[in-house]
């Protein structure tokens, strides 16, 4: 087993539970940094985590603005003091006056909203006006991953149209592909090139019509690095500080470390050459359709089903390994950490083979008081 992920005393520590690796995490936060250029230039996603430990320690190494999915996750960057929120989320229905809410109840910090809809960001209008707050928005375009986001040819129109909306400003864009995805960074760097160049020429559109777009926050884990090479952009990574198995074997040119791994203990021998963990997909993300986690130091077996509350594994053919002994622990990189980290109330954090301190995931619940 890798010598880094080894707990001295794992005695006290309930199965299964996620735990993270504060010297790694370190690591990539630094890296992060340096392929960016600078800790100015990064507006990391907080979705991964969902924790205000990880959020000051990403301050205490530069990192002053951060991206959120939820009202929650923002209240929680927001009780931190981050300088500026985005909540990289359409916003309909109540979370409209939670967000402006949010605004009033943290004046001294910048909030930003993205939109796609001229009808919903024209009820966020009325909202803001309602407050007396000029709430700064970045129009979400579609660049291919078809999920959110306006169309990019239609995308300036609808810009200029939303510009004149009172009670809110139009500041740039939100540019999110998880598409860009390729194993092959060249092929990557293509892609990413592409879209850029016509996203380069709507902002020169706008800008020539005296239109403010400064703004542009571009990419996530596996496309960051590519838009790196633009100056004037921000990038907003979220996986790669705590990096799962996920992107570790599909991009491996990322060079970012597993920093999560999920602590579990073997509960049977139900033949010969199998065994089963207490780790079911209660405890770690399921939405991988194949495997969800990889064991450490374990690449002689392989996974044969999951339920609720069991994992089974067994030798692989012609492997001659003995099994682990029932009541041992086994360490699990998670395939998927964003949903395995909502599933924990609170993860220990590690520093030289022993925990420290908990990281309570104060933002999993989807309001804490907003």
């Amino acid at each position: 087993m890798d010598c880094r992920y080894e707990i001295k005393d794992t005695s006290k520590i309930i199965t299964p539970q996620l735990v993270y690796y504060k010297e790694i995490i370190i690591e990539n936060i630094r890296k992060a940094i340096d392929l960016a250029g600078s800790a100015e230039r990064l507006w990391p996603h907080v979705k991964s985590h969902k924790t205000a430990g990880m959020v000051k320690l990403q301050m205490e190494m530069g990192i002053k603005r951060f991206k959120c999915a939820t009202i929650a996750e923002a209240e929680m960057v927001a009780d931190c003091g981050a300088g500026d929120i985005l909540l990289a989320y359409p916003l309909v229905g109540p979370n409209i006056q939670r967000f402006v809410c949010l605004e009033e109840k943290y004046p001294q910090l910048r909030f930003w909203a993205i939109g796609e809809d001229y009808g919903q960001l024209a009820l966020l209008s009325e909202e803001s006006l309602k407050k007396g707050i000029t709430t700064r928005v970045l129009l979400d375009v579609n660049m291919g991953m078809n999920r959110t986001g306006a169309a990019i040819e239609s995308a300036e129109e609808l810009y200029e149209r939303c510009a004149g909306l009172e009670g809110i400003t139009m500041r740039g864009f939100h540019c999110y592909d998880g598409n860009h995805n390729d194993p092959d960074p060249a092929a990557r760097k293509e892609k990413v090139a592409k879209k850029a160049e016509v996203l380069k020429g709507i902002r020169k559109r706008l800008e020539e019509k005296k239109l403010e777009c400064s703004v542009f926050v571009m990419g996530g884990t596996p496309s960051f690095p590519c838009h790196a090479e633009y100056p004037d952009v921000f990038l907003s990574p979220g996986t790669a500080f705590l990096q799962d198995a996920g992107y570790y074997k599909r991009l491996p040119d990322m060079d970012f470390i597993p920093a999560a791994v999920v602590l579990s203990r073997v509960v049977s021998h139900p033949s010969k050459d199998s065994f089963t963990l207490d780790l079911g997909y209660k405890g770690i993300a399921a939405d991988p359709v194949s495997q969800r986690g990889y064991i450490v130091g374990g690449e002689e077996y392989e996974a044969v089903f999951q339920n609720e509350e069991h994992w089974v594994f067994r030798l692989k053919e012609g492997q001659e390994a003995s099994l682990p002994e029932i009541g041992s622990v086994v360490y699990v990189i998670p395939t998927h950490i964003c949903p395995t980290s909502a599933l924990y109330p609170s993860i220990p954090i590690v520093e030289k083979g022993v925990v420290t301190e908990n990281w309570e995931v104060k933002a999993r619940n989807r309001k804490i008081t907003v």
